[in-house]
């Protein structure tokens, strides 16, 4: 019987993936470890059944990845979460002294009256750190980074959960509550950054 695709991941997964993500969170935790305000420094290897989703999307009546193992470029995924949006940016000059990007964008929305989805998303080469418990000849070359707030990350994971993966259609007044709480934490996220400033001065130290 042959193989799936499925089957061939979880291989990957167990003997490739897996231990380059712990690799790589403690490289990360390492990069971080004196920064001031950072909430968590995680990676995880993609999931079986995400993956197998994502490899098999179909765009214009073809599939969207031809070879999804060389293709897909999160099976490996960090996040950094720091406290305030002035943080971000000192974060992402700590990881642009380590990493050359391949892609670096802002997610945002377009439209400056929407709310919805944000924060910072890289795509990276694999430092040698994460590769040592490995055969690099199987490994991935990049992985994706993300950096957010607290509250960026909360929303995120919250809609993720309730709205990107609802398993029933969503209504206007569905999506309208949600671009609600995203407005939210937008707002919250500048007050409690100008509040840092006021309160701790710009301090940098928590």
């Amino acid at each position: 019987m042959s193989e799936t695709l499925a089957d061939v991941y979880q291989r990957h997964y167990d003997n490739i993936l897996s231990p380059i993500a712990r690799d790589l969170a403690i490289y990360l935790q390492g990069l971080m470890h004196e920064q001031p305000r950072i909430d968590r420094v995680t990676a995880r290897a993609k999931s079986v059944v995400s993956f197998v989703n994502k490899a098999t999307k179909i765009e214009a009546g073809k599939r969207k990845y031809e070879s999804p193992l060389l293709e897909i470029q999160d099976q490996v995924a960090a996040r950094i979460v720091t406290f305030y949006l002035s943080d971000v940016e000192r974060v992402q000059q700590v990881v642009s002294g380590y990493f050359g990007a391949i892609e670096d964008s802002k997610r945002e929305p377009e439209s400056p009256s929407e709310f919805s989805y944000e924060g910072h998303h890289y795509v990276l080469f694999l430092p040698e750190e994460a590769l040592r418990s490995v055969d690099r000849r199987l490994a991935p070359k990049v992985f994706e980074l993300q950096i957010k707030t607290l509250f960026q990350h909360a929303w995120s994971e919250g809609a993720h959960d309730l709205i990107y993966k609802s398993l029933v259609p969503l209504t206007r007044e569905h999506l309208r509550r949600a671009a609600f709480t995203a407005a939210q934490a937008w707002g919250a996220d500048r007050i409690f950054n100008e509040l840092s400033v006021e309160l701790q001065g710009g301090a940098t130290s928590h």
